[in-house]
């Protein structure tokens, strides 16, 4: 052991030991609900992907088989999710949340957000800044040590209905959008199919391990310019850098099409989203509220100019 490591390690724990006793992990239940963390991180994640499988779920949380069989029984009992036989395998099954762990979830989300508002809020925003950035530092140095590395490959058949639902479930449950947001997406997604350039439009999908974590698309736009549409990062692969990997690589292309530009339009409230669309270069151009998502929003213009 290197004569600086009993320090790091040192630092390491005690910054545990701060972080857990101001969220309250080592309380006997969580966020004042009826649930301990473990329960709580369970039904988010089935919530995050619904007809995910025991096995499945075991390996995105890391919690031991048993453990977790006995959590998701008691989620059952509580009407929180619930079980259907597997379409594809007989043995199997898959596991999918009830309206009453829907409304739960939303509940703790919420609950979730002003016990981190109360954290951050006091601080000025340059400090919040400095704060989220090193947190992503800290997700994204210890995450390539664990997960599996992630690749980008062009589209194919599929990816378009998994882009249509990964929007429209995301921003739902993060950000209240209705089916009018989804409906917006499968119109993009379907004018995407129906007149694709391959010499001047592209899509990008994000895959780790075999499964989808990300997208991104550039379409021609008005004029000299492409158009960036339809960011995402999956929640599993966010602090991983992997917006701005998929934003640089729509830069890349547009300048090597030709293109004089990039433009795109985003929600003032996206703020991770702005946060790398300014770290590529954007400026934000222009500014409006709308109501086109069902309630009241400022949509932007940013523009990139090579």
């Amino acid at each position: 052991m290197s004569t600086a490591l009993p320090a790091q390690i040192a630092a390491v724990r005690r910054f545990n030991r701060f972080y857990t006793r101001r969220i309250g992990v080592l309380d006997r239940t969580f966020l004042g609900g009826p649930y301990a963390l473990a329960e709580i991180r369970t039904l988010y994640e089935v919530s995050q992907c619904e007809g995910v499988t025991p096995k499945a779920l075991a390996e995105r949380t890391g919690l031991d088989p048993g453990y977790l069989s006995r959590i998701l029984a008691r989620l059952e009992r509580d009407g929180m999710i619930r079980r259907e036989r597997s379409p594809d395998d007989g043995r199997s099954v898959t596991l999918w949340t009830t309206p009453a762990g829907r409304r739960t979830q939303g509940e703790l989300n919420e609950r979730s957000n002003e016990q981190v508002e109360g954290l951050i809020a006091p601080l000025p925003q340059a400090a919040r800044a400095r704060l989220t950035e090193a947190m992503a530092d800290v997700e994204g140095l210890l995450a390539a040590r664990s997960g599996g590395e992630i690749t980008l490959r062009s589209h194919r058949v599929g990816d378009m209905g998994w882009v249509t639902w990964r929007h429209a479930v995301l921003y739902a449950r993060e950000h209240g959008w209705d089916e009018r947001f989804e409906a917006m997406v499968a119109r993009i997604v379907a004018d995407f199919i129906a007149h694709f350039d391959p010499v001047r439009e592209r899509c990008w999908i994000a895959e780790r391990e075999g499964e989808i974590v990300g997208s991104v698309f550039l379409v021609k736009g008005d004029g000299d310019e492409a158009k960036l549409r339809l960011l995402l990062t999956e929640p599993s692969a966010r602090g991983l850098g992997l917006g701005r990997r998929l934003v640089a690589e729509c830069v890349d292309f547009a300048r090597e099409a030709g293109y004089a530009g990039v433009t795109l339009w985003t929600q003032s409230i996206l703020t991770a989203a702005r946060s790398v669309y300014t770290r590529a270069g954007f400026r934000l151009t222009a500014s409006e509220p709308h109501r086109l998502l069902g309630e009241e929003l400022v949509g932007e213009t940013w523009k990139l100019r090579f």
